[in-house]
């Protein structure tokens, strides 16, 4: 068995963290931790736990975290994880952070979109993009893993196979994404009070998210040379889930895609057990993927650009439940493991 434990277990990602794991066959949860007023027994914050897991939720001990695991999720705000990282890798454990900390390895990029100086900058290079479509051979030796934010895991699988293939302008790329509330974590704040959100739509921190540059460095890795998109996040008056379309402009000096464009994503993702790619037509709602770790695509061929419609779970795929995919990974185990 694997012993783990869960840091932040009293966010979304952190519940539904308990959630998945505790219908693991390989692993055992060790300790849960999150920043709180006082210890409380994790079934009193969450009653659904009740019978299933006999633990008492504390303020975070690094020293206790290490000495109880093996592997310890990171389900901590942004700009927090920079702080536990050093003290849980010095003793040789292994870690799963879903903040964005270790995510983007140009440090100022990062300082600048989080407004915050890294203090841990000495990692940042050794940080494995969690990934798994694009970084598989990397996350099986890491000891630590950046999973990777909501927003970019559904733009970065919508895009790239037309990134890798040069079959498209690269500066041409718009992203119109939708997300449930739950992508904000849980906070008290006004903007996400179910007044304020309920019989509502609107767009937000229009090109100007904390994401884009993790979506820019990822898809600029994919194509081999810089890259920069224009990204529109919305908030949907729904719980969760997120739904991307993308615009792009097929190249100038592009030729026709052997067999389709269609066929070019199948190939791409051909064994990947989490993407789905539909048939042309069949547009994916969020209704396909909620409660589940896929991303559904579906790519529209125009005569002179693309459109591409992605969908995620933003708490599973987008979050959770690709940490437990890094995790199956990291430890040799079947990749869907507790997640199918």
């Amino acid at each position: 068995m694997i012993n783990v434990s869960i840091v932040g277990a009293t966010g979304y990602a952190g519940e539904e963290l308990i959630d998945l794991l505790l219908g693991h066959p390989e692993i055992k949860i060790t300790h849960v931790s999150a920043k709180i007023d006082k210890p409380q027994d994790i079934s009193g914050l969450f009653p659904r736990f009740m019978n299933r897991l006999d633990l008492t939720c504390n303020l975070p001990d690094p020293e206790e975290i290490a000495a109880k695991s093996d592997l310890i999720f990171l389900a901590l705000p942004h700009t927090v994880s920079m702080e536990m990282v050093p003290k849980l890798l010095k003793p040789g454990k292994r870690i799963i952070d879903l903040s964005a900390d270790y995510r983007i390895k140009d440090i100022a990029v990062y300082e600048k979109h989080y407004n915050v100086r890294h203090t841990d900058t000495a990692h940042v290079k050794d940080a494995v993009y969690g990934l798994p479509e694009i970084y598989r051979q990397k996350i099986k030796g890491a000891a630590l893993v950046a999973n990777p934010g909501c927003y970019p895991t559904v733009a970065i699988l919508a895009l790239a196979p037309l990134v890798s293939s040069g079959a498209i302008e690269p500066d041409s790329i718009i992203i119109d994404a939708k997300s449930g509330v739950t992508g904000a974590g849980r906070k008290l704040a006004e903007g996400f009070l179910f007044s304020e959100v309920n019989e509502d739509f609107k767009a937000y921190r229009v090109n100007a998210h904390q994401h884009a540059p993790e979506i820019d460095q990822e898809l600029s890795n994919a194509s081999g040379k810089p890259l920069k998109v224009t990204f529109v996040p919305h908030l949907l008056p729904l719980n969760r889930g997120i739904l991307a379309t993308v615009y792009v402009k097929k190249a100038h000096s592009s030729k026709p895609i052997a067999h389709g464009l269609i066929n070019l994503y199948k190939e791409f993702y051909k064994g990947e057990p989490f993407v789905r790619v539909r048939q042309e037509g069949d547009f994916p709602r969020l209704k396909d993927v909620l409660k589940s770790n896929f991303c559904d695509i579906c790519v529209k061929e125009e005569e002179g650009s693309v459109i591409v419609v992605a969908g995620i779970d933003n708490l599973l795929k987008g979050a959770s439940g690709q940490a437990v995919q890094n995790m199956n990974i990291m430890y040799g185990l079947s990749e869907t493991l507790g997640l199918l």
